[in-house]
């Protein structure tokens, strides 16, 4: 129950001041819309939407949370990303609360290993993009959202802006949302028979 109700307040917090900092369309990032999915998971406590967020976001979460914990250690950055989270500029309010990223992962993952795996959740996500990341492609396409127009925040000129967006939202599905589908499957189930079967482990 305190992490349903801490969870609520935060986004309480959080999603206005985001609004003001960065916009209406900042909360289609998946990133963002996975801190919704999170809170209503809670409630619910369906492994459905934790299964459906984490087959999005725990690749690109933990590889920013490496990237974050690199540029601080050692003052460079590792993949890239999080050069905001250094930006004087920006409020410090607004780079504390970005910190959700660095959560994420944690919370998914107990979520699933408390309340089981559910095998539709990557097929979800790959709904959502199918109809997010056209959107993000179509509304204010120099905001980039999600690389709808491409990596980086950078828009690519290498091939026909159509065939990006088709190759993305075939690629992305197969190449993340899917192998993360089956890691965490296979993780769950190995969790499961270790504790039907201690005496193996």
């Amino acid at each position: 129950m305190w992490l349903k109700i801490g969870w609520t307040i935060w986004l309480l917090i959080w999603a206005p001041l985001y609004h003001r900092q960065f916009g209406l369309q900042n909360f289609l990032f998946f990133c963002d819309l996975g801190n919704v999915l999170i809170g209503i998971g809670l409630w619910l406590e369906s492994p459905l939407i934790f299964s459906w967020a984490a087959s999005g976001l725990l690749l690109f979460q933990t590889i920013y949370t490496v990237d974050l914990a690199g540029a601080f250690i050692t003052g460079h950055h590792i993949v890239g990303g999080t050069e905001y989270m250094f930006d004087p500029h920006l409020p410090l309010i607004i780079r504390l609360l970005s910190l959700f990223h660095v959560v994420t992962p944690p919370v998914l993952l107990w979520a699933i290993f408390r309340l089981g795996y559910d095998s539709r959740g990557w097929k979800l996500q790959t709904l959502m993009a199918w109809v997010v990341v056209p959107l993000n492609y179509f509304w204010r396409p120099q905001q980039d959202v999600n690389w709808a127009r491409g990596l980086f925040f950078h828009e690519q000129h290498a091939i026909p802006r159509g065939t990006y967006l088709l190759i993305y939202l075939v690629t992305v599905p197969l190449l993340v949302y899917l192998p993360t589908h089956l890691l965490l499957e296979w993780m769950v189930r190995r969790s499961r028979t270790r504790d039907c079967h201690p005496e193996r482990s």
